[in-house]
């Protein structure tokens, strides 16, 4: 009996050494892989900072003009980093931008932050207010988020008038963030609208308790309610699979897990939150391909591996900058301007990651087989009903759609251009990535994804709205240049059937020319089918798709 118990606590020693092993190696991939992301991004940064006015300059280099908030998150690189004078240069960071806050309790922008130094004041005759235009009402969220991790990661380095400054801001930007109300002065922030509603709550719930506001502190646990609500419906995220605000809502729900306490509702629900969305990140992802599978709500790029996405950067400090969708070069991708919040996905990476389930990880590393995912997600107002979810992925080619009904074209955001509610993508032979998307036109899509096959109708058709607008991307290096016919796209076969019109149209949207202008940076053929002439059948394609 003794020799049985012995036997048993050897085992059960060696497998606690061998999980013990496996965290301790994990930790330590996650701060060599985060040290990467940080020095990297910061080397970038470097070349844009104006040590003289305390600014990083334009990272679009718009003609020697400033932008305020990648400066801050490059004030949050500087303190993580402390070399030489990166304090001293963090420090001016701050206090330029909290100096040039709007401070007029009367405006619909108070407590929100410049975009750029050099700006005209805002609503004035010859500069009047435009939300989302000359003033972008989800900074006090991006830099109030920053000033909290700043406070939080490196008050030890900061000085106490500094601090002091700083939480003087974020109580303005918290009092100017409660006047968002989702339909009312055009703003559009209901809790659905995942990434800052997630980052309102937490600054509110934050500063509230900082500075022992009951009632700030009670808005934002009240506000985080709401959004749990919604995302522990399916346990996913309203704002669905997109691979810039996935990342920034990964971003705010850690400091929901890692800053707020056991009392909060965001302490207690933000590291399962943080879970789930992995889990089902990790599903949806094709490591072959190195893509998240479609659709997705609000997306920048159709080809992960060629527009800068948040999500890579995440996955960047997990498994490695070669297994993730990053360029060799990442400020040479579209939308390469987010490469900017680097610092802040590196300096919560350490604990973060710890976060992410293993299965999700070995997804991120290999592509597990061929399988279905089935989700749904839900943004009101906008949904009639929640959207569901359908994805097929196989080694080389992912499928994936969602039925929805919504009261405005382009989704939640009103974006045709994000909003990509149909994605096929395959692997070239040359290693790249093909994809088609269908272009949002309609208030309600009907899907049916499954092995090998897309099928779209509409069953709110009507005579400005039967047609289907597949955007198909531009053939690799070495393939055709000049696309007239599916026969002509690379790596993949296309048979189409189902009511519409078999006779298709063929365009070119290009950065020179052609019917079109590039989506999202990407050229694209697009692919049109109508409806026969008087026909009374509900508009309808099926895509049937092999890997050539």
């Amino acid at each position: 009996m003794i020799a049985v118990w012995k036997s048993c606590l050897a085992l059960s020693f060696a497998v606690h050494s061998a999980f013990a092993r496996n965290v301790s190696n994990r930790r330590n991939e996650t701060q060599s892989f985060s040290a990467n992301l940080l020095e990297e991004s910061m080397r970038w940064m470097d070349m844009y900072y104006d040590s003289e006015r305390g600014y990083l300059f334009s990272l679009d280099a718009a003609a020697l003009t400033h932008e305020t908030r990648p400066s801050v998150w490059y004030a949050a690189g500087l303190l993580a980093r402390n070399e030489d004078d990166d304090v001293e240069q963090a420090v001016k960071i701050v206090k330029n931008v909290v100096g040039s806050q709007f401070k007029n309790e009367s405006l619909q922008w108070y407590g929100n932050y410049q975009l750029y130094p050099e700006e005209p004041t805002v609503g004035t005759k010859q500069y009047p207010p435009s939300i989302y235009g000359t003033w972008d009402p989800n900074w006090r969220g991006f830099v109030g988020t920053t000033f909290v991790v700043m406070l939080e990661e490196f008050a030890h380095l900061l000085p106490q008038d500094v601090q002091t400054y700083m939480v003087q801001s974020l109580y303005h930007t918290t009092v100017g963030d409660s006047y968002r109300v989702g339909g009312l002065n055009n703003d559009n922030l209901y809790p659905a609208y995942s990434n800052p509603s997630i980052m309102r709550a937490f600054v509110s719930g934050w500063v509230g308790r900082r500075v022992h506001d009951l009632n700030m502190t009670t808005a934002g646990e009240a506000y985080a309610k709401e959004i749990i609500d919604l995302f522990t419906r399916d346990n996913t995220l309203s704002e669905f699979n997109s691979g810039t605000y996935a990342g920034v809502s990964l971003f705010a729900m850690t400091l929901w897990a890692k800053y707020m306490p056991g009392d909060s509702l965001m302490g207690q629900h933000g590291p399962d939150m943080i879970r789930h969305t992995w889990t089902s990140l990790g599903e949806l992802y094709n490591a072959n391909l190195k893509n998240v599978a479609g659709p997705w709500d609000r997306s920048y790029g159709f080809d992960m591996n060629r527009y800068l996405s948040i999500l890579a950067l995440q996955m960047w400090t997990i498994v490695g900058k070669e297994k993730a969708p990053v360029y060799e070069r990442p400020y040479l991708m579209g939308h390469k301007n987010d490469f900017a919040i680097s610092p802040l996905v590196a300096i919560l990476a350490p604990y973060h990651n710890t976060l992410v389930p293993a299965e999700t990880l070995s997804s991120l590393n290999t592509f597990p087989g061929t399988h279905i995912v089935k989700k749904s997600a839900f943004s009101p107002p906008f949904d009639t009903y929640p959207r569901n979810i359908t994805a097929w992925l196989s080694t080389n080619l992912t499928i994936g759609a969602e039925s929805f009904v919504e009261n405005v074209v382009g989704g939640p955001a009103k974006n045709q251009a994000a909003f990509t509610p149909a994605v096929v993508q395959w692997l070239r032979k040359d290693g790249s990535v093909g994809w088609l998307s269908l272009y949002a036109q309609s208030l309600a899509l009907d899907v049916d994804v499954g092995a090998n096959y897309l099928e779209l109708s509409y069953p709110q058709s009507n005579e400005t709205n039967s047609s289907f607008s597949f955007l198909v991307g531009t053939n690799g290096w070495d393939g055709k240049k000049d696309i007239a016919s599916w026969a002509d796209v690379e790596g993949v076969q296309v048979n189409v059937s189902g009511s519409v019109n078999l006779n298709y149209t063929v365009e070119f949207g290009g950065l020179r020319g052609g019917k079109w202008k590039p989506v999202n940076e990407f050229e694209f053929w697009n692919f049109t089918y109508g409806m026969p002439e008087g026909s009374e059948e509900v508009p309808r394609v099926r895509l049937q798709v092999e890997v050539a």
